[in-house]
């Protein structure tokens, strides 16, 4: 589980994160939706790491996150555009992480055998089309079968067969306990695999629950027009 508490972010005069609290379980995957500006990007990477915080908490696990690393090595993110170097192949970029992990960690390449990105293994990433590109953050993200996996627009560029292949994988995962966050502004994949949803707006935790939930409250027919008018309520209350 991550537990995240009090958690505040400015950047200068701008107040990106007030107060946001948030327990996001194991065996779960958990979709953290708004529109731009919310928070969204700042809350997930003040999980990563990569921002940090003017104060609050966030704990995975037994784990309050202190500036020690290391808890990064159960994390698999998955930006919305990957950019790797041009020149280099998907092999190279493999035998550099797992290089660079001290060659400790297995890697599960199943994702790439599904994907059946054998024959552009050697192929330099810069001559890989977006779609292409988009299957190997998916497979470098599940590389070293992390605990945590933090998607970014996942689905964004696939096509049809392999945005359900990875679905499908996605849905495995859950079933193996994996904690499972994800950014989305395709409603429809939200509906489909989200257990729970985080509604985000000017920083504050509007709404967290299932889609369900969402439905009911709002008495619309699909997600979509569900997050819609709940972001005109909050405008406009």
């Amino acid at each position: 589980m991550i537990s995240i508490r009090e958690l505040h972010k400015s950047f200068g005069p701008l107040q990106v994160l007030t107060g946001v609290s948030l327990a996001i379980e194991s065996g779960k995957i958990t979709a953290i939706l708004g529109p731009n500006g919310s928070g969204k990007t700042t809350l997930i990477k003040s999980i990563l790491g990569l921002v940090k915080p003017d104060r609050g908490v966030i704990q995975i696990g037994e784990q309050v996150l202190n500036g020690d690393c290391r808890y990064r090595e159960d994390i698999g993110y998955m930006p919305q555009i990957g950019h790797y170097p041009e020149n280099l192949s998907l092999n190279d970029v493999m035998t550099m992480l797992q290089d660079l992990r001290g060659g400790k960690h297995p890697t599960d390449t199943q994702l790439l055998e599904k994907f059946r990105l054998g024959k552009e293994m050697d192929k330099a990433l810069g001559t890989l089309s977006g779609g292409t590109r988009q299957k190997v953050s998916a497979v470098l993200a599940m590389l070293f079968n992390p605990k945590i996996l933090i998607l970014d627009e996942p689905t964004s560029g696939l096509d049809p067969v392999a945005s359900s292949i990875f679905k499908d994988a996605l849905i495995e995962e859950r079933a193996a306990g994996k904690t499972i966050i994800l950014t989305s502004h395709i409603m429809s994949e939200v509906e489909e695999l989200a257990d729970a949803v985080v509604f985000l707006l000017d920083g504050k935790i509007r709404f967290h629950g299932s889609p369900t939930e969402i439905l009911q409250n709002t008495s619309e027919s699909n997600l979509e027009r569900g997050i819609a008018r709940m972001m005109q309520e909050a405008v406009h209350p």
